[in-house]
């Protein structure tokens, strides 16, 4: 059954809108304002994984990215998020986010080694929890990762942090890179694109979003205070990271990934502010009917 719905959304490489086919859709019981957005767990990397789970919900969101490396709970910080979790962590947070009434949808950033057995685990982690989205940076491991995502059904996104001008070899801050970097390969393959990191970049990201159609499985979505490499998150709708016209752009793309919201600012009290950033999204749904 896995192979031939891999096969009918390899066929499907395209939507009518543009959007890239991929891994089952996200239930509407988990999305607000027409789109499934929570949390990138990364914005409570100061408490567990649980914390970030009723944190998460206590915005409004109703998904969550997990990071590797996070203790699983206050009583349980020996065991970290990740491949290597025994089989009664994963039992024990999924009640927690049955608890919650948050579902896990992504996880990353991280490495996905080129080794086809121990990228393996990466893609079977994700299955255990009904993950579909695994976020990385690893571009040399791209041919292992096709394959498995072709097995698994289950998708990946190249991540991109921002541009080092000291190192010429970091080269996915660039959408142009990404978009190349995945000509050709499974739709199910793209970008996970970082919209505050972009603007870090020095890019607009509305443009790179456009420049991305098709390939964009999730988003970092992130309004920033302004432009270049100092800037600081805001709530949605505050600053210079057009999140209103990102929305329409995604809407016009057909967009049926996640959007995590990853706060890197106030960290002990980014609460109230990611609560904003959930109304935003809530209220411009609300002008379009969603």
């Amino acid at each position: 059954m896995r192979k031939t719905y891999a096969a009918l959304c390899g066929a499907l490489i395209l939507g009518t809108a543009g959007a890239a086919w991929g891994a089952p859709p996200i239930p509407d019981a988990y999305k607000t304002g027409g789109f499934a957005i929570g949390c990138q767990a990364w914005s409570f990397n100061r408490f567990t994984a649980f914390e970030a789970i009723q944190k998460t919900a206590e915005t409004g969101g109703k998904v969550i990215e997990f990071f590797p490396g996070q203790a699983l709970s206050p009583d349980r910080e020996d065991v970290k998020m990740g491949p290597d979790m025994p089989d009664e962590a994963i039992a024990l947070l999924k009640e927690q986010l049955k608890k919650y009434g948050v579902k896990a949808v992504a996880f990353g950033v991280t490495g996905i080694p080129r080794d086809e057995a121990q990228a393996r685990k990466y893609f079977e982690f994700a299955k255990k929890l009904g993950i579909r989205v695994l976020v990385t940076e690893s571009t040399e491991s791209i041919d292992t990762i096709e394959k498995l995502v072709k097995e698994y059904d289950i998708c990946v996104g190249y991540h991109n942090h921002p541009r080092r001008p000291n190192n010429p070899n970091y080269k996915v801050w660039n959408p142009k890179y990404i978009l190349q970097l995945v000509k050709g390969r499974d739709p199910r393959i793209g970008s996970t694109s970082d919209t505050g990191h972009w603007m870090r970049s020095g890019l607009d990201p509305v443009e790179c979003l456009r420049l991305l159609k098709g390939r964009v499985i999730s988003l970092h979505l992130k309004d920033l205070d302004r432009m270049g490499p100092n800037a600081h998150d805001v709530p949605y709708g505050t600053g210079a990271g057009k999140v209103k016209e990102v929305l329409d752009e995604l809407r016009a793309q057909g967009f049926q990934g996640n959007i995590s919201i990853e706060y890197e600012y106030d960290w002990d009290n980014n609460v109230p502010k990611i609560a904003q950033c959930i109304g935003f999204v809530r209220g411009y749904g609300a002008a379009i009917g969603k």
